[in-house]
This record gives structure tokens, C-alpha cells and sequence, in this order.
């Protein structure tokens, strides 16, 4: 019995160390809502896919993305804070906010960084990290947008590239907030956490594998 209780703590123990949620610093930066406005000869658009540490820097990496801001969005709680929304209880998704040159790349490319990215079968779980928080939108903010949303869905659902049937959600986006400061490139600031090294990195390392388009 001892044995037994003794592997369950070190389970859950290995569990939080490798979670995005166990992760926690102080709120060293208040949240703010974005204005959802590109700047002149650019383009933004979001996208939920786990935990933001990760998907930020997926994005990032890509040509034509200029940069990705960790927030939260497609939910119903004004001003949500990082404690708040780990709570599951303001609707609200980890979400990257990409700021791309539509010269370069388009909202159909980036769609394809968000399917081959991470797994779009599980719902409301990313890896080691569970909750609707966590769970897979693609946002459009306009009709065409969605019209490609869902085409790239169905497209990824039929491919063979994934054993189960996808559940991404298709959300318009109608707010974003941008997270607490410490967020904002955290594997850049923090290279040695074991969140990091043990599910960020290999994440991204997978993702370059299986990715078909133009990397930085």
C-alpha cells in the first residue's frame, strides 16, 4: 500500500513538473485587451492550440511571421488573469495572437502550422496539459477565414496524418487578451525548465519534422 502511494505522489509530481500550468511565476505584468488591428501591410490572426508557451514559439519560427503574443481568448470573462483561467471556468483558451506579412504568408499557411503543430483529436488536452483552457480553436475574423478554416479542417481530417477524428473548434474572434509579461517568449527566458525541455522543445523538434513549409 505504501509502495502504491508512493508511486501515485511521484506521478503526480512528474506530472506537474511537465505541465504549463504548474509553471507558475508572479504577475510581474498586468493583462490588457489588444486592439484586433494589424499594422500598415500586415495581418494578425489566432490560433489555440495547448499551452502558449509552446505555440508561440512554433509560430515564430515560421517565414512571414513577424511575431506571436501569448494571451487568452474565446471566452466569457473580462480581463482574465493566468490564475483565473487555469481555473477552467472563464471559457477562455491559451491562444497566440501571430502578427504575419500577407506578402509572405497567408491565413490558409498558417492553418497548416496549426494542424501539424500539435494533436487536433484530443479534446480540451494538449499533451500533458488538460482542461478547456488548453483546447484547439482556430479563430477566423472574417467570413472568408472561415470558409478556409473549415476547408483546411476537413482537408487535415481526411489526410491520414492523424488516427482519430479531429475536434478543433472554429470560433470567430471577437476579443484578446494579452498575457501577464512573464509569459511573452517564455522558452527563450526560460531554457532550463523542465516544462521546456521536456515537452516544448520536443513539441517544436516534432513539428519542423513534419511541417512542409518554410522554416526561419
Amino acid at each position: 500500500m505504501r509502495n502504491t502511494l508512493a508511486k501515485s505522489a511521484l506521478f503526480i509530481a512528474v506530472l506537474g513538473f511537465y505541465s504549463c500550468d504548474a509553471q507558475k511565476s508572479k504577475n510581474d505584468g498586468g493583462v490588457r485587451l489588444v486592439e484586433l488591428k494589424a499594422p500598415a501591410g500586415k495581418a494578425i490572426a489566432a490560433f489555440a492550440e495547448g499551452c502558449f508557451w509552446c505555440s508561440e514559439h512554433i509560430f515564430e519560427a515560421v517565414v512571414g511571421v513577424d511575431s506571436a503574443v501569448s494571451g487568452y481568448a474565446g471566452g466569457h470573462t473580462k480581463n482574465p488573469t493566468y490564475e483565473l483561467v487555469n481555473t477552467e471556468t472563464t471559457g477562455h483558451a491559451e491562444t497566440v495572437l501571430v502578427y504575419y506579412d500577407p506578402s509572405r504568408i497567408n491565413y490558409e499557411e498558417l492553418t497548416k502550422v496549426f494542424f501539424t503543430s500539435q494533436d487536433p483529436t484530443t479534446k480540451d488536452r494538449q499533451g500533458p496539459d488538460v482542461g478547456n483552457s488548453y483546447r484547439s480553436i482556430l479563430f477566423y475574423m472574417a467570413p472568408e477565414e472561415k470558409t478556409i478554416a473549415e476547408k483546411s479542417l476537413k482537408t487535415f481530417d481526411s489526410s491520414g496524418m492523424f488516427s482519430k477524428p479531429i475536434v478543433s473548434e472554429i470560433m470567430e474572434l471577437k476579443a484578446f487578451y494579452r498575457a501577464e509579461e512573464y509569459h511573452q517568449d517564455y522558452i527563450e527566458h526560460n531554457p532550463g525548465s523542465g516544462y521546456v525541455r521536456g515537452v516544448s522543445i520536443p513539441r517544436y523538434e516534432k513539428f519542423k519534422r513534419t511541417y512542409k513549409g518554410k522554416l526561419k
